[in-house]
């Protein structure tokens, strides 16, 4: 409660003064999608209260307020999002998901629109997705050193599957096409299943999953392997019949990438076995298991260190062998670069598990999760809660941002 008080104190909600011309609505919204472009925003939420509207960008992953309008605008702002996304004005009892498109500075951005009815009027979520995103690099995502060159050998292998696993929102699917864009695709040919397609890759065949015509992922990936396929692609595994399509590939001859949503790497093994994945295929065809997490890194302009505070002292000697009398954390005031918050932009947090053959016969064997994960700890894993620790003294994340990395 603390933070978001201070984080309010920061970036104060701006209130509109009172008055009200419909014609000034289509503007006003204008504005509110300009400003949530310039400050990077992935989603706006328009929340309706019992008096008033309350605007909300997410940036960075974080809720922040960003202005307030009396009740009445309420209605008009909610009809004019409804208009450009093909909505029905009319329907207010039922939920309604739409889509448009606005253009700032020659910067043409996607708006995924979804509207929900609430006690107190429609309540409008919507997410923006750059039509021509910039891929990252591999070695830009935050990988520590001996982490990439892990991964960077594995990508050299003619055949398996590399899975890509965490939460929503935890940048899955950016690590997946940076792995991608380090093939030749002009030497490769390299198939996708996404569900959107958020990248597009010059020389790269990609499908668009389309559910309600009955063309899945299952569907989808039985064509692509008679595509004569070097590199697949799926979207995500949602279900027994392609995680079992996905396997198969992998051990006949391809180079499979996708996602799954476990929080642990050695998870995603129980996860692959509740979808009824026999022992021995999973401990064939996986090569490497990739944990991610996104978090906010320190502002840059105005980050200060600090000396490690005792208490985290035992911590640094436990987890990470850093002696804390030599070492420093990181935070930042704010400034006007980061709207004032402290954090600005995102890094990634791996856990990489390698699929070794210790590893693998422990899976065989149907051995439980605590010991193929310390069996990989001996061989090099380094777990999530490390690598959130290693960033912490390394100055890219606070260490409150690890602290709820690890919790």
């Amino acid at each position: 409660m603390a933070l978001l008080d201070t984080l309010q104190q920061e970036n104060p909600v701006q209130v509109i003064p009172e008055g009200f011309d419909e014609d000034k609505i289509p503007g006003l919204v204008d504005e509110i999608f300009t400003e949530a472009i310039q400050k990077r925003a992935s989603d706006i939420h328009f929340k309706p209260l019992e008096e008033k509207l309350m605007i909300y960008f997410r940036i960075d992953g974080q809720m922040l307020p960003h202005k307030e309008f009396e009740k009445l605008y309420h209605h008009p702002i909610v009809a004019r999002i409804k208009i450009i996304s093909g909505l029905k004005i009319d329907e207010h009892r039922l939920p309604q998901d739409g889509k448009s498109s606005f253009t700032l500075e020659e910067k043409e951005v996607d708006l995924r629109v979804s509207v929900l009815p609430t006690n107190f009027g429609e309540k409008v979520v919507i997410r923006l997705l750059e039509k021509s995103p910039t891929l990252v690099k591999l070695q830009d995502l935050g990988m520590l050193p001996n982490v990439l060159l892990k991964v960077e050998e594995k990508l050299k292998s003619s055949y398996g599957m590399i899975l890509a696993v965490g939460p929503t929102g935890s940048g899955k699917s950016t690590s997946l096409f940076s792995m991608i864009s380090t093939f030749d695709a002009t030497k490769h040919n390299i198939c996708t299943l996404e569900d959107p397609i958020e990248y597009k890759i010059p020389n790269v065949t990609q499908s668009q999953i389309n559910t309600e015509i009955g063309f899945d992922f299952p569907d989808g990936l039985r064509t692509i392997v008679r595509q004569d396929p070097d590199i697949i692609m799926v979207g995500e595994i949602r279900d027994q019949k392609t995680a079992s399509l996905a396997i198969e590939s992998a051990l006949t001859g391809h180079l499979v990438f996708s996602t799954l949503h476990t929080n642990t790497a050695v998870g995603t093994i129980q996860r692959l076995l509740n979808m009824d994945i026999d022992r021995f295929l999973i401990s064939t065809a996986v090569k490497l298991i990739i944990s991610q997490r996104l978090a906010r890194k320190v502002c840059n302009y105005c980050r200060e260190q600090y000396a490690v505070p005792k208490k985290y002292h035992d911590l640094l000697r436990k987890e990470i062998d850093v002696n804390p009398e030599e070492a420093f954390f990181y935070k930042s005031k704010g400034c006007d670069k980061c709207n004032q918050t402290g954090y600005k932009g995102r890094i990634g947090l791996f856990e990489v598990m390698e699929m070794t053959p210790a590893i693998e016969e422990l899976i065989v064997k149907g051995a439980s999760n605590p010991d193929i994960e310390k069996k990989a700890v001996e061989e090099g894993t380094i777990l999530l809660r490390k690598d959130a620790l290693f960033k912490a003294v390394t100055g890219d994340i606070t260490i409150e941002e690890a602290l709820h990395i690890m919790s």
